[in-house]
């Protein structure tokens, strides 16, 4: 009786503190020299939906994104290169008149695995640039961004690194009658 007791205690306790899998913020960590934090956002909402640090073991001064696009006839792909290491950051496909997906990496962290700031104040990089616009899009960084600058990760990157510039791209997955729903930022920094 006493065991059930103490164990009905510890549960009452974990949910008085608000103790679910759900809310558990994981702190996001490798050990790796070289650290690039990869953030998604989606594209109509500008709400952060989750992202993953890729660790490298040889450090650059530079960071330099090239890509590889095969346009979508009917498959097509995108992938994102970090050309100093020759190291893939990025793979989807892309389907005309259909969805492609995400392939590398195979998984994000979600969102509320990443703590913020408590403080008010807004942080901007030195400069955003776009690593990937087949269409020459007229695009707006500035929402997106706001997103994710609160982020405790994102202020560290910049603390560690405040002359990057930060890297940008919409994945569209979805092209012809495709649905804006479905796309998404990819913001990448590095420490």
């Amino acid at each position: 009786m006493k065991t059930k007791i103490l164990f009905l205690f510890i549960i009452g306790i974990g949910i008085l503190f608000g103790c679910s899998s759900e809310n558990v913020e994981i702190d996001i960590e490798t050990d790796a020299p070289n650290q690039i934090l990869m953030l998604k956002v989606d594209y109509t909402t500008n709400d952060f939906e989750g992202g993953t640090i890729l660790g490298f073991s040889k450090k650059t001064d530079n960071f330099t994104i090239t890509n590889e696009y095969v346009p979508p006839g009917d498959f097509g792909s995108v992938k994102l290169i970090y050309k100093e290491l020759n190291q893939m950051l990025f793979s989807g496909t892309i389907h005309w008149m259909g969805l492609g997906k995400m392939t590398f990496p195979e998984k994000l962290e979600p969102a509320n695995s990443f703590r913020h700031v408590i403080t008010n104040d807004y942080r901007y990089p030195r400069d955003i640039q776009d690593v990937f616009n087949p269409d020459n899009r007229d695009l707006d960084y500035d929402r997106p961004w706001t997103s994710v600058q609160g982020l405790v990760k994102v202020r560290n990157f910049l603390d560690t690194n405040p002359d990057q510039i930060v890297k940008m791209f919409l994945y569209t997955p979805s092209v012809g009658e495709g649905d804006p729903k479905d796309w998404y930022w990819v913001i990448y920094l590095k420490k």
